[in-house]
């Protein structure tokens, strides 16, 4: 099987390239391991090789069906408790009802189970039936942080694929294929901070860019409101409408926070949110006149506050622009 996308576990890639090539894959898989550790990575190449149509070795990333399953919108992959929120017993029974139903497009139908561990006993039950009497196309996936609470008739029926850390070296290699635009000694502390548990290092390296990313362009907004220039100031805009939604809330707190500091500054006072690299943008900020600082904080807050009835992201972007230089401030 090709599993070069989960990091370490050779004895397990192992294991699961064998059955691939020999019986074929189990219908059930008890996915086991702490958070962080790969669960839903090796849920991902499991399931992609489940409904893989290429030819050669399995999955091969390039077929339809891979692309669908790596993008999250395969009909056949069916994601059960994906929000965190514990499995209730009608989840598992639609899923059992659901079963019976052919696949839309492969030959087989994966349902991947999250936090299986935190499933009812009352659900667990109810999956248990599927997992006897499913049909042979139905594939199941029960992603679990500790095996031992899943009742002990799951387990019975299910093979284990219990994940375990990875060296440091390994997470450096897989956060240097991942992010080699961080620096080196970022890439270096977090695989020594995640204690083997890569998911732990990504999301902090994620989180850093982001952060990274939040700061650059709230430095940018500062300098297009002191220039003044209503085109770039617009073009800007339509870049951000790329933007996640919970984002761009991001954004508009931050930059209200700093246009706070902007006025400090004219006064004298003390910086709250400035970090040094945004400082010479917000000079150039607090060389404005504090009026339009002020009417600029509140068409901030106002687009905040509109957010929270459901406005779109291209609608909070075109609303900035509208704002900043459409003759309001």
């Amino acid at each position: 099987m090709k599993l070069d996308a989960l990091a370490g576990n050779a004895a397990l890639k192992e294991q699961l390239s064998a059955q691939e090539k020999g019986r074929g894959l189990s219908h059930a898989y008890l996915i086991s391991g702490p958070a962080g550790s790969g669960k839903r990575t090796l849920a991902r190449l499991l399931s992609a090789a489940m409904v893989c149509t290429g030819s050669g070795e399995k999955p091969c990333g390039s077929c339809a069906a891979c692309k669908k399953v790596f993008g999250g919108i395969h009909p056949d992959v069916i994601q059960v408790g994906a929000d965190g929120k514990d499995i209730s017993v009608g989840q598992a029974r639609e899923a059992r009802s659901d079963a019976y139903i052919r696949p839309n497009e492969g030959a087989r139908k994966v349902y991947v189970f999250h936090n299986a561990h935190n499933m009812t006993t009352a659900a667990q039950n109810a999956l248990l039936k599927l997992l006897e009497e499913g049909p042979a196309y139905a594939a199941f996936l029960l992603l679990a942080e500790n095996p031992g609470s899943v009742l002990t008739t799951i387990r019975s029926r299910c093979e284990g694929a219990a994940l375990t850390p990875v060296t440091a070296a390994e997470a450096e290699y897989e956060l240097a294929r991942r992010f080699p635009q961080v620096s080196r000694d970022l890439r270096h502390a977090a695989a020594r901070r995640c204690g083997g548990l890569l998911g732990q290092a990504v999301a902090e390296l994620e989180s850093q860019e982001a952060g990274d990313q939040l700061r650059a362009e709230c430095a940018r907004f500062l300098e297009l409101l002191a220039q003044k220039n209503e085109l770039e100031f617009a073009a800007w805009c339509v870049e951000l409408e790329k933007w996640e939604r919970s984002n761009l809330l991001l954004l508009l707190e931050r930059s209200t926070a700093l246009l706070g500091d902007a006025l400090a500054l004219q006064k004298g006072g003390d910086l709250l949110t400035a970090s040094p690299e945004e400082l010479p943008s917000l000079q150039k900020a607090a060389a404005l006149p504090p009026q339009k600082l002020l009417r600029t904080v509140e068409l901030l807050k106002k687009l905040k506050n509109d957010a929270a009835f459901n406005v779109n992201g291209g609608q909070l972007c075109g609303a900035l622009a509208a704002g900043v230089h459409g003759g309001q401030l």
